[in-house]
């Protein structure tokens, strides 16, 4: 399973679809008059520009009808609404075409029904003014339209880079399942087995009294159970039950034990506050943060020293992973883990901060805040 390729011919659709991204986003309540408007509008926006050219064209002339039946009494405002629809949904062109267009048919019409203003020295400066105010809403509609494409544009994209990063974690978690799984159902047993099979040596060479061959036939024995444990332990982080089965709490003191014994250093656990009683999805992302920091402090910060700190208060909680190494580079200080890491925080409402404090040594730190319930994280 690879991650999906990026439709480029869908930006359109999440543009077109960008107004009730917005609406989501907000917290006022569903107004269903608001909601017919937007289905009228993205089916109004539908259509083809030269059905939409030719509409607003027989807006024009109904609004033109209107306006000699009534004898010069139709404010110009109204001539701007389909000015406004065409520079909106057919571009600026249109919309200034659509703005000499009406400047033309408004004189005309207020001209023949004998408007005395249009029959007066004040002729030219009334007829530059609708002109103007014409030329001025077109301008701005059209000024709006391109903002607005361009809010949707990084809408869109937002949530394509958000469906990418889930889709990501997704098929991180399924590998490291099941290379979890590979080496416990496969490699494990397998150097379970040559451990049992070279203690069976060591036994019968011990019988025919062959000393030496016997003691190396013990050092292999020894050097196969430590490597049984080593890959037990190796899969039980890449498939952590025990968060499950024990809670963050006993995991993470798990996994503490387990990097201490892998790689030969000083790694603790502390918990203070109280016991926390989250949900199976906001302990695993926490996990995996301190297995991520766990990580790039072995791996990238040669540190001899690591410390987990949990800190689980009433509405907050707070995890910590301090080490003694030489820090994170700057070449990984924005790599495919760290983002893994955020995205896992930004998931539960939190976020993760990267400290180099004075000296030596890193500081990795993940806050959230969690509601009344205690078991669900609330955005920030």
């Amino acid at each position: 399973m690879g991650p999906s390729a990026i439709n480029i011919g869908a930006i359109d659709e999440d543009r077109n679809s960008s107004l009730l991204i917005a609406g989501r986003v907000c917290s006022s309540p569903v107004n269903p008059g608001r909601l017919v408007s937007m289905g009228f509008i993205k089916s109004f926006a539908r259509q083809r520009r030269a059905l939409i050219v030719s509409e607003m064209a027989a807006a024009l002339l109904l609004i033109a009808v209107l306006d000699f039946v009534t004898d010069y009494t139709i404010r110009a405002t109204l001539y701007a609404v389909p000015i406004c629809v065409l520079a909106w949904f057919c571009g600026k062109k249109w919309g200034i075409a659509a703005a000499v267009s009406a400047s033309l048919i408004w004189w005309y019409v207020n001209w023949s029904t004998g408007d005395p203003i249009l029959h007066s020295s004040s002729e030219a400066w009334e007829t530059s003014r609708h002109f103007g105010f014409f030329l001025i809403v077109a301008l701005v509609a059209s000024a709006l339209r391109r903002k607005s494409d361009i809010a949707a544009d990084r809408l869109a994209l937002l949530e394509r880079s958000r469906r990418l990063e889930r889709e990501i974690v997704h098929i991180s978690e399924a590998e490291q399942r099941r290379i979890g799984q590979d080496l416990h159902d496969g490699l494990c047993q397998y150097l379970a087995g040559l451990a049992c099979g070279v203690s069976s040596l060591r036994d019968d060479l011990r019988k025919l009294h062959v000393r030496s061959e016997a003691d190396t036939a013990s050092e292999l024995v020894k050097l196969l159970q430590d490597a049984v444990v080593q890959t037990r332990d190796l899969a039980h982080e890449l498939v952590p039950v025990q968060v499950s089965r024990m809670g963050i709490v006993l995991a993470l003191e798990s996994l503490v034990q387990s990097v201490s014994r892998m790689h030969g250093l000083n790694c603790n656990f502390q918990f203070r506050g109280n016991s926390p009683n989250w949900d199976e999805q906001t302990a695993m992302r926490l996990y995996r943060i301190a297995q991520e920091a766990i990580h790039n402090a072995t791996r990238h910060g040669k540190a001899r020293n690591i410390l987990v700190f949990l800190d689980a208060a009433d509405h907050s909680i707070s995890l910590r992973v301090l080490d003694d190494g030489v820090g994170i580079s700057d070449s990984h200080s924005d790599g495919m883990g760290l983002r893994i890491m955020r995205y896992r925080a930004r998931s539960m409402g939190g976020e993760v901060t990267i400290e180099r404090r004075n000296g030596t040594g890193t500081t990795v730190s993940c806050t959230a805040r969690i509601n009344s319930q205690g078991n669900e994280i609330a955005a920030a």
